[in-house]
């Protein structure tokens, strides 16, 4: 039993689809892996500017050699993010402007500059398309001899039939791996701390060049898949979603990947197989995988489990909560200490105003710091402990800030209503607070 050669299930065509879809992924996960560095030295713009300002290397590059042959094109591009990086140094320090204006100001001239060479190329009736080198052209990839059946792939003629473009992509993709893991060290130390990683024997500017010609070469090895518009997408979005999930660079070298993945085979998919379902033509699939990083960082944004809004939303309601149950205890302590056991609900709300008072009281009796006797809340043996530490953490820190911060013993009740909240224990000291009242 045979595999048919249309996948009707995702409306897969091998012939058509295949090396396509293995360009685009290849491209996004390339770009997505050097991208981890540029975001965690705040150089994301960096990355736009290189993929704008290598365009008049490539043209310059093409019309000296006429070919456009990866070595060839991958020199005058190296040759263009050098320059790129050098006269955006150059611009910073001489024009006293600030990094990003810098970049924005040279990409802006690079890429206008490779603009008016590709014009003056067609003039001259030279094989360079401008949309090639600005959109990509994943569809001239299609394998018109491709095999019927799945099991052909396997085959050597099958592996002669492979694009250039794919194999220049899939060497690419392993030297980016290469150099990560080779020097993965000092890129995170020089990612965090130039100057600790010049003390460490290594010099973080030659570091920077570096991976400035990586970037560059990934974005030469990309712009016929998708373009050196789109490229700065898949430099940016994957990694600026996976730094959104964790705080462990080697666990955001690994998402960044695994996101770069989804890009690439959703994007590709997304702009192909589900048009086809509505039985619309496809569209640009360099576009729709830059959809699909956009969508992955939105969502990221709203749902991650580490940095998430909900997450940060469900964090500062939790803080909230306890809050409001530190106060519910400590009110109550001092309520003993006047001669009061247990204070009605009433009561409590008027001295917690703006708290959510039911739920810090829910939280207390769950915990059994209280109970509710008839809208009446009492401490019970282990909420009078509770209580007991919270307060004398309240009056030993007013008592830190006026003998140690020179604070008036007026102004420091509320510094020290934020400060009880801590874990951390306040310096020992007398027996009673700035305010004559005993310190437990």
């Amino acid at each position: 039993m045979t595999t048919p050669r249309s996948l009707a299930f995702i409306q897969f065509d091998i012939g058509l689809d295949l090396f396509p879809l293995i360009a685009g992924t290849l491209a996004a996960v390339g770009c997505g892996l050097l991208g981890n560095f540029l975001v965690l030295r705040r150089l994301s713009l960096m990355g736009d500017a290189i993929s704008h300002s290598v365009l008049p290397g490539l043209v310059i590059a093409f019309l000296i050699a006429s070919t456009r042959s990866p070595l060839v094109m991958f020199l005058g591009a190296a040759i263009a993010g050098v320059a790129t990086v050098v006269l955006v140094e150059l611009v910073k320090k001489l024009g006293r402007v600030e990094p990003g204006a810098a970049m924005g100001v040279v990409f802006s001239i690079l890429f206008a500059l490779g603009v008016l060479l590709i014009e003056r190329a067609a003039v001259r009736h030279v094989d360079l398309d401008a949309d090639c080198v600005l959109h990509g052209q994943l569809e001239t990839l299609a394998w018109y001899g491709a095999p019927d059946t799945l099991a052909g792939l396997l085959q050597w003629s099958s592996f002669d039939a492979v694009p250039r473009q794919v194999i220049t992509l899939a060497i690419m993709v392993v030297l980016a791996f290469a150099f990560v893991g080779a020097l993965f060290k000092e890129l995170r130390i020089a990612a965090f701390d130039p100057a600790l990683a010049t003390t460490q024997g290594f010099n973080a500017t030659s570091m920077h060049y570096l991976l400035m010609i990586f970037v560059a070469a990934a974005t030469v090895a990309s712009f016929e898949v998708v373009g050196s518009i789109l490229v700065i997408a898949m430099l940016v979005c994957p990694a600026a979603t996976a730094r959104l999930m964790t705080d462990r660079l080697p666990s955001q070298i690994a998402w960044s990947v695994v996101i770069s993945l989804a890009c690439g085979v959703g994007g590709y998919l997304g702009a192909t197989a589900i048009p086809a379902v509505f039985e619309k033509d496809a569209v640009n699939a360099a576009g729709s995988m830059a959809m699909v990083a956009g969508g992955l960082l939105a969502l990221a944004m709203i749902a991650s489990p580490k940095h998430g809004v909900i997450t940060r939303m469900l964090r500062r309601r939790r803080l909230a909560i306890r809050v409001a149950t530190d106060d519910l205890l400590a009110a109550l302590y001092r309520a003993e200490e006047a001669g009061r056991t247990g204070l009605p609900r009433d009561r409590l709300g008027a001295l917690l105003i703006g708290q959510p008072l039911p739920l810090a009281i829910t939280r207390a009796t769950r915990s059994a710091l209280v109970t509710d006797d008839r809208g009446v809340i009492r401490l019970t043996r282990s909420g009078s402990v509770a209580a007991r530490d919270l307060v004398r953490r309240h009056r030993l820190w007013e008592h830190y800030l006026v003998d140690e911060g020179g604070f008036a013993p007026d102004h420091v009740h509320a510094p020290a209503e934020t400060l009880e909240h801590l874990p951390t224990q306040p310096p020992g000291g007398p027996s009673r607070d700035p305010h004559g009242r005993p310190i437990p």
